[in-house]
């Protein structure tokens, strides 16, 4: 016996997080025990989901659910340590006297849309082995018409909210964290029509815009998109003041030194704290993150190492990087917004909130893959870029009837505050960021 390996897997995660509408939590972890990648691709929400059979351990996650682990070494076996953040991995092995094994980019991330196996089998453990369970079509609309797409493309997003509004949000306030982009104006267009088809009351929703010492875009724009429908009672303000910005907070609680990450998070705690702060009990929110990535809608021309057909070429590179096969792929921090989902997660869950993002449901990627962008654009970055709009437009109007407004893209994190206000707040390089994560744990 003293020379036999005992696995031991702690698992720190909270199955109450998961939101799932056809099957038990016990039903989906027992599909992914089956390790069956088309029944998994059935399981119908949002999930994290951890099996344990023996010495095999398999994870699948949808982007929105991340989740990390760490394998500590023990005199008998290895022990697996799952959880949702890196300090917590870490607060379990300072509590066994394990934490001298510890290093943050010893921890790795599940990547999205996979089911991450790992064996238990001692002393060197094996790489996980991962297989793709969301695969969706590419190109499979023959139509190209934008406002057919749309109908679909929306549709299907509607859906999904009316979904969690039924089984979810079932009563109190919901918050539309709102800039008024094209993501989160249509988020809140959808929450309201599904609220009154459902026979609820809309007064139910609120929109609410950060201002930075009573300054930046958003807020005017909001202002704007709602008066265009006569809705602008539903808008609700969060002034804060500029010295309340903490970049260096926003890097513990995200757990990462991507810039554009760090700067979303920052400006969205600020929110957050602000909603909070006059709201101690409120708890569902909805968001427009992942609109970007289903509809390619970044400025190419700001990442070198990009190119148009490098975007349109790769299956879901701004939903999970270059994929778990390429040299590019972190398995400390996994890609794309399979990584940069935490800039939300996390800001949402340390406050308390139940956070919703319905454009990273794969039902609704899965329509998005599904466009023929290279013959509609013919590799054109603008017609790219005007495509989000004319599509997601088009698919407001046929689900709701509303002609909802669409203005010129800008990043959340430069839309809350004047530019001088956020180019002296935001260091420049990503080294200075990367240093700051690292010495949480000096």
């Amino acid at each position: 016996m003293n020379n036999q390996y005992l696995e031991k897997v702690v698992d720190l995660t909270n199955p109450e997080k998961n939101v799932i509408y056809n099957m038990t939590h016990e039903e989906a972890v027992n599909i992914v025990r089956s390790g069956d990648v088309e029944a998994v691709r059935k399981i119908d929400g949002q999930f994290s989901l951890i099996s344990v059979d023996g010495k095999t351990i398999r994870m699948a996650r949808s982007i929105g659910r991340p989740i990390r682990y760490f394998i500590a070494k023990r005199p008998a076996g290895p022990n697996l340590i799952i959880a949702e953040r890196i300090d917590v991995i870490y607060d379990y092995l300072k509590k066994e006297g394990l934490e001298d094994q510890f290093h943050p980019s010893y921890t790795r991330m599940a990547p999205a849309h996979y089911i991450t196996k790992i064996e238990l089998l001692g002393c060197p453990d094996p790489n996980p082995v991962y297989s793709r369970f969301f695969t969706p079509e590419r190109n499979r609309f023959l139509d190209e018409n934008p406002a057919q797409i749309g109908a679909d493309y929306i549709g299907v997003l509607y859906s999904e909210i009316k979904k969690w509004l039924q089984f979810q949000a079932k009563t109190g306030p919901i918050g539309v964290t709102f800039s008024a982009g094209i993501d989160s104006g249509s988020v809140f267009l959808l929450t309201y029509h599904a609220l009154k088809e459902l026979g609820e009351s809309p007064s139910r929703l609120k929109a609410f815009t950060l201002s930075i010492d009573g300054d930046g875009a958003d807020l005017i724009q909001a202002r704007k998109f709602l008066a265009a429908l006569n809705l602008d009672i539903f808008l609700e303000p969060i002034e804060v003041d500029y010295s309340s910005l903490d970049w260096k907070n926003a890097i513990k609680v995200v757990e990462d030194y991507k810039p554009l990450d760090i700067q979303s998070a920052t400006m969205n705690l600020a929110l957050l704290q602000g909603i909070r702060s006059r709201y101690p009990d409120w708890k569902y929110l909805i968001d427009g993150e992942g609109g970007d990535e289903n509809l390619k809608d970044y400025p190419i021309e700001e990442n070198p190492e990009l190119t148009i057909r490098s975007v349109l070429n790769n299956l879901m590179l701004y939903h999970e990087g270059w994929g778990v096969e390429s040299i590019k792929h972190s398995l400390t921090y996994s890609g794309g917004l399979s990584r940069g989902y935490m800039r939300s997660f996390t800001t949402s869950d340390i406050l308390g909130f139940n956070g919703f993002s319905p454009y990273t449901l794969p039902n609704v990627i899965e329509i998005s893959e599904g466009i023929p962008y290279i013959d509609m654009t013919s590799w054109d970055h603008q017609k790219l870029y005007d495509l989000k709009g004319q599509i997601v437009s088009y698919g407001i109007k046929a689900v709701t009837g509303m002609d909802m407004p669409v203005f010129q893209k800008r990043r959340f994190q430069h839309g809350a505050a004047s530019r001088g206000a956020f180019d002296k707040l935001f260091p420049l390089k990503e080294m200075t960021y990367r240093k700051e994560f690292l010495s949480i744990y000096e």
